[in-house]
């Protein structure tokens, strides 16, 4: 028999100190040799919304199955090839007009996680109506073990003002807590961190930080020693490789506040966002591996470009506006910015991917145990087509799903059919979410699928 001879520590296990609460990753110590169930790392699962649709010649394979070649626009996955499906003709019909006013832009942003039609609030009588995600309807179920249910994140500022359809109000987030309320997703780095991480949140505390220099885990350095003298060699090891992993991504939110102590009376300058819109992607997404790997969330959403986006991508040579880029009219010039966006977006995913992979998590890493989604809700941003939408899955959510396929679907099959499809997977009881109509069949052997009533 074999017997513990060390204290063991909770999952829920935390080093506290002033103005700080800092999770751990999984250690051995967590993990009771007699229980194979504790050692189970816990599902988790991301969204991630890229606004316009895509050219589909440059997204979409030719091939099905696993051996299909890899388009332009997917080629900076390469590496991780091996750890996504592509999934093709799923379309969001409720994204499309009926008439009522409502703009195209406002209905692919508010059907992607929903399923839902948006009818246009600025209308007389009109009431905001629409239904709870499915990153929310998660978060209900995988967010009852971690300490916050879910982070809503952005890297593209709300647009103001004049919309498509008069109405803003849809394109600014992807995710709804209910039918009548919207999650606004933040999008300063060190707020997201300090609600993971730490309290300081308003501007007066982050000033102060700032002018100080010092890292929220020198206040946890006492509690820190302790755990370190109570734990095995092994984990020591991990959780000093964790706490530099998390100094370091405070320190680069340091330094890209640095320097702005005369400019934080500026009002439209925010703090905290990197020069360089890489390297704030990156930041972002380094947060939450951090986010995924102390367990504090289990569930997350990021847009990395909205609906309506004005932003130029002049790093690329791509200096125009992303929204009237993707309105091309089948001009070449512009199709091939449009293509060229695209790529550099999946270059950034590559890179979330890829340090999911690298991450250690349980009996493997955390892509492992995990499925993110990315998508958009318009197929053709041209013209304005909710079928045929870009969607790519990755990871295998502890084994529940295989990878490495592009699966053609029969046209217009619902992408609700695949919210629920991966809700279920996850253990989160659903029957119906938006029109979706069953679950989506995922023929690995045909890599040709249906839906199943």
């Amino acid at each position: 028999m074999t017997f513990l001879t060390r204290k063991m520590l909770t999952r829920r296990t935390v080093l506290k100190g002033v103005g700080a609460t800092v999770a751990l990753p999984l250690l051995d110590s967590m993990m009771p040799v007699l229980s194979a169930q504790t050692r189970q790392a816990p599902m988790r699962l991301g969204f991630v919304y890229g606004a316009h649709g895509v050219i589909h010649s440059e997204w979409k394979p030719r091939q099905t199955g696993r051996n299909y070649e890899l388009t332009p626009n997917l080629q900076p996955l390469a590496g991780v090839r091996d750890h996504f499906n592509i999934l093709t003709n799923l379309s969001h019909l409720e994204a499309d007009s009926k008439g009522d006013g409502s703009g195209d832009h406002n209905r692919a942003a508010a059907a992607w996680l929903t399923g839902v039609h948006a009818y246009d609030r600025t209308q007389p009588g009109a009431e905001i109506r629409l239904a709870a995600s499915a990153d929310q309807i998660a978060a209900r179920h995988l967010g009852k073990d971690s300490r916050v249910a879910s982070i809503e994140m952005t890297l593209d500022p709300a647009t103001q003002g004049a919309c498509d359809s008069g109405d803003c109000f849809y394109v600014n987030t992807v995710s709804w807590r209910s039918d009548t309320s919207p999650n606004a997703p933040e999008i300063q780095p060190r707020v997201i961190f300090e609600r993971l991480f730490g309290d300081g949140g308003n501007a007066d505390q982050r000033r102060a930080r700032i002018k100080k220099e010092a890292s929220i885990l020198d206040s946890v350095l006492e509690e820190t020693r302790a755990l370190t003298a109570r734990i095995g060699r092994s984990d020591s090891s991990k959780l000093g490789e964790y706490l530099d992993s998390v100094r370091e991504v405070e320190q680069r939110i340091q330094h890209a506040e640095s320097g702005l102590e005369e400019s934080v009376e500026l009002p439209d300058r925010p703090l905290g966002i990197p020069a360089s819109f890489e390297d704030y992607a990156k930041l972002m997404f380094d947060l939450q591996v951090l986010a995924f790997r102390s367990d504090v969330t289990r569930v997350f959403s990021l847009i990395v470009a909205r609906e309506l986006s004005g932003r130029s991508y002049s790093q690329i040579g791509v200096p125009g506006a992303h929204h009237g880029i993707s309105h091309h009219r089948e001009d070449p010039q512009l199709k091939a910015q449009k293509a060229k966006i695209d790529t550099y977006h999946m270059g950034l995913l590559n890179y979330f991917l890829e340090r999911m992979r690298d991450t250690p998590d349980g009996d493997g890493s955390l892509l492992d145990h995990s499925a993110i989604l990315f998508g958009s809700g318009l197929g053709d941003g041209n013209l304005h087509r909710h079928n045929d939408l870009p969607v790519l899955m990755a990871g295998k959510l502890h084994g529940k799903f295989q990878t490495g396929y592009h699966i053609d679907y029969s046209p217009d099959t619902p992408m609700a059919n695949l919210l629920v499809t991966l809700l279920d997977h996850a253990g989160v009881p659903i029957a119906k979410l938006g029109d979706s109509t069953g679950q989506l069949l995922l023929d690995y052997g045909q890599a040709v699928g249906a839906a199943k009533s």
